[in-house]
């Protein structure tokens, strides 16, 4: 190559460069430009594909280079804190069943409460009967007096051992209220029909005397544990026993025990004797009492099949009316047993508070309402003796053990029959 004269300078080295125009005329040339597009593309997939392969090396390569089985337990906790995986769990995948044999009762949503007219709780009134033909008249137009709203009220009744016509009266009555005009009726009325063998007397002779508590204490349990058995529903709240020989009773009774919210409440029960114009109130129910030291040392030397029975005593208030109450009434039980109980029929003044509660160990059937609960929890009516008690007094030893509380309002008075005037169903 011949240099110029004088060596390379700027102006040489531009002499020997093509013309600008011949330069522009070459770039744009089609084919030119169809090349350098064709590279441009070229080059944009490639870095395309580069990027997405790195990607995914780094998703699936992420942790150490070797099998699973042979990673230590950081090496797999590092490999498993990156995986983006989603896991979606449902441990609540619907089951469907169209069976009709198949029944749902969720016992869940069945409270007692104090609202319980708000909450629409259903109230079970259970009376097991007897030889009752002549209470029934009255029994009715006490039922259809409640205040609490009748729709909500499911009756049971249990026949068992009549020798009169109990079963056709009771029709009847029933027949009667459920039709009764301007009376709202009742939601339903079950009537069962069973007998026990049970040979005593209805009179207050045979029906008080000590030789007759224990078994009749016994058969009467059975009777309201069959009734119970057969007439209380998932949907009841309540269970109210009532007896059919009750003459006077507030129409709210209902609604005044339920606002006490207690698992088991029971009245005072006395009963009406007129003597020379004057109404003697008495004490009726001495199957209300607190337990003694003496009735559980006494028990604990007794047979465990024997049944401390304290019956129930047509015995006036007071036999002198100017002495103090408690001086006035012996205290009263059988004469082959002295329990020194002390009885809540003894207690209470019918014009003070009547919603003063006391403890009780003991109760009697005339009036109690029970929640519901406690019947479904297995306290019943034990129709054997447990802790030498049976029926109802064993029933509030039974809610004791089982944790329940037994209330009694001494002041608040549920009037019961005189059995000593006439014959009852006590």
């Amino acid at each position: 190559m011949l240099v110029p004269k004088g060596g390379i300078t700027w102006k040489s080295a531009r002499g020997q460069l093509p013309p600008t125009r011949a330069i522009w005329l070459f770039l744009t040339k089609t084919r030119v430009l169809a090349t350098i597009a064709l590279a441009g593309v070229v080059l944009l997939l490639w870095r395309s594909i580069r990027d997405t392969t790195g990607e995914i090396q780094n998703f699936y390569c992420w942790g150490p280079s070797k099998p699973p089985m042979e990673m230590s337990l950081n090496e797999q906790q590092a490999w498993n804190a990156h995986m983006h995986t989603p896991v979606i769990f449902n441990h609540h995948a619907p089951v469907t069943v169209n069976d009709s044999t198949i029944q749902h009762i969720d016992l869940n949503v069945v409270h007692s409460t104090r609202q319980a007219i708000d909450n629409e709780e259903r109230v079970l009134i259970l009376t097991p009967l007897k030889d009752a033909s002549p209470y029934l008249d009255k029994y009715f137009d006490l039922l259809v007096q409640l205040t609490y709203p009748h729709h909500l009220i499911d009756l049971g009744f249990l026949v068992g051992d009549s020798t009169d016509d109990t079963l056709a009266v009771l029709a009847r009555e029933l027949d009667r209220i459920q039709k009764q005009h301007g009376q709202v009726p009742f939601n339903s009325a079950t009537i069962v029909e069973k007998d026990f063998g049970n040979i005593i007397g209805q009179d207050v002779e045979n029906r008080h005397s000590f030789a007759a508590q224990g078994p009749r204490r016994k058969a009467m349990g059975r009777a309201r544990n069959y009734l119970l058995a057969s007439t209380m529903k998932p949907e009841h709240s309540w269970v109210y026993w009532r007896d059919v020989d009750i003459v006077e009773s507030p129409p709210k009774i209902l609604e005044d025990f339920i606002s006490r919210d207690r698992d088991i409440l029971v009245p005072n029960i006395w009963f009406h004797r007129f003597e020379n114009g004057v109404d003697i109130e008495g004490r009726f129910d001495y199957n209300s009492w607190i337990e003694s030291e003496k009735a559980l040392k006494l028990a604990s030397k007794l047979d465990k099949d024997v049944v401390l029975a304290e019956g129930t005593h047509s015995t006036p208030a007071a036999s002198n009316p100017g002495a103090p109450l408690t001086s006035a009434i012996l205290i009263l039980g059988y004469k082959q047993y002295d329990t020194g109980r002390t009885y809540m029929a003894l207690m209470g003044d019918r014009n003070a508070d009547p919603f003063e509660e006391i403890q009780l160990d003991g109760i009697g059937g005339v009036n109690i309402l029970v929640k519901a609960d406690v019947h479904r929890s297995g306290v019943n009516f034990p129709s054997y003796a447990f802790e030498n008690q049976a029926e109802t007094e064993g029933f509030a030893k039974m809610a004791k053990r089982a944790g329940y509380e037994v209330i009694g309002l001494p002041n608040y008075v549920v009037w019961h029959i005189d059995t000593e005037e006439k014959p009852g169903n006590a």
